[in-house]
C-alpha cells in the first residue's frame, strides 16, 4: 500500500491571478510514523494543524475558482513553513507538549522527511508558479493560516491578521478591506505574528520571485465549524476578486527611464 501523497491539489484556472496554499492544513500522520508518540487528543489542538485553514481554504478555491495546493501532513512531522535550516522546521517541543518521535531525530531522518514531505510540497508549489505564468498571469500567492484565540493565558484581541514583508501590495488592500467591515473586526497588521520569516513559504515562493503576497491569519474560534469557515471564504473571495481581476492592479509600477 503506498502511502498518502503529501500534496492535495485543486485544480482551478491558472490565468484567475491567484494561487491559494494551506501550509498546515492536516492533522495526519502515515502509520509508519506511529502518531510520533503522541497520545490522539494532542492532535486535535493547534500543534499539530491550523484548525479550519483547510476549510477556508477549499472554499475559497471554489468560489474565486483559483488553484489551490494544501498538505496532507501534520505540521509536526516537519513544518513546510519554515526554512531548511530553521531549527523550528521538526518541533520537539511544542506548546508544551515533548514530542517523542521528534526529540532524538537524527540528521538522516530529517532529511528523509524533508524529501518525503517538504520537497513535494515546495515541487508542487513550483509547478503551480509556472503554470500561471505559462497562462500570461503569474499569481498572487495567498496562504490561509489560524490562530489560537488566547496564547500563554493572554485572549488575543485580532480577529484576523495580515501577514507581510517588504511587498504590501496584496497585504495593504486586505488590511484596509478587512479594517473598513461593518462588523468592525479587529485586524492584526502583521500581528498576531511578525512577517518576514525567512525560508517561509511566502519567502520562498513569493517574495523570491517578486509576486503579490499575504499570508492569512484567522482566529480559530471563528473558523472550527463549517458555518464560520464560509463566512470567512465569502469574505476574502470578495476582497480577493476585484485585486486579482485584469488588468492587475497589483502589478509594480515601472520605473521612469533614467
Amino acid at each position: 500500500m503506498h502511502p498518502p501523497h503529501p500534496v492535495e491539489s485543486i485544480p482551478g484556472d491558472p490565468a484567475c491571478g491567484v494561487l491559494l496554499l494551506c501550509d498546515h492544513a492536516s492533522n495526519a500522520v502515515p502509520a509508519d510514523l506511529a502518531d510520533l508518540g503522541l497520545a490522539a487528543p494532542h492532535f486535535e489542538r493547534h500543534i499539530a494543524y491550523d484548525i479550519g485553514a483547510a476549510a477556508v481554504t477549499r472554499s475559497l478555491a471554489r468560489r474565486l475558482g483559483a488553484p489551490a495546493l494544501l498538505t496532507t501532513f501534520s505540521r509536526l512531522i516537519i513544518d513546510p513553513n519554515r526554512g531548511r535550516d530553521d531549527p523550528t522546521l521538526v518541533m520537539r517541543l511544542s506548546d508544551g507538549a515533548v514530542v517523542p518521535g521528534n526529540a532524538r531525530i537524527t540528521p538522516d531522518a530529517v532529511a528523509a522527511r524533508i524529501a518525503r514531505f517538504y520537497d513535494p510540497y515546495d515541487a508542487a508549489i513550483v509547478a503551480a508558479i509556472e503554470a500561471a505564468e505559462a497562462a500570461g498571469a503569474p499569481p498572487a500567492i495567498v496562504t490561509i493560516h489560524s490562530f489560537t484565540p488566547a496564547w500563554r493565558g493572554v485572549a488575543r484581541p485580532w480577529e484576523v491578521g495580515i501577514l507581510w514583508d517588504r511587498d504590501d501590495r496584496l497585504a495593504g488592500p486586505l488590511i484596509r478591506g478587512l479594517s473598513e467591515d461593518p462588523a468592525g473586526f479587529t485586524v492584526g497588521d502583521n500581528q498576531p505574528y511578525g512577517g518576514g520569516l525567512p525560508g517561509d513559504t511566502i519567502d520562498r515562493h513569493a517574495i523570491a520571485r517578486g509576486l503579490p503576497n499575504a499570508l492569512v491569519e484567522i482566529r480559530q474560534d471563528l473558523i472550527g465549524d463549517e458555518a464560520g469557515a464560509e463566512d470567512w471564504a465569502a469574505r476574502f473571495a470578495g476582497l480577493l476578486a476585484p485585486l486579482i481581476a485584469p488588468p492587475a492592479p497589483l502589478t509594480r509600477p515601472v520605473p521612469p527611464p533614467t
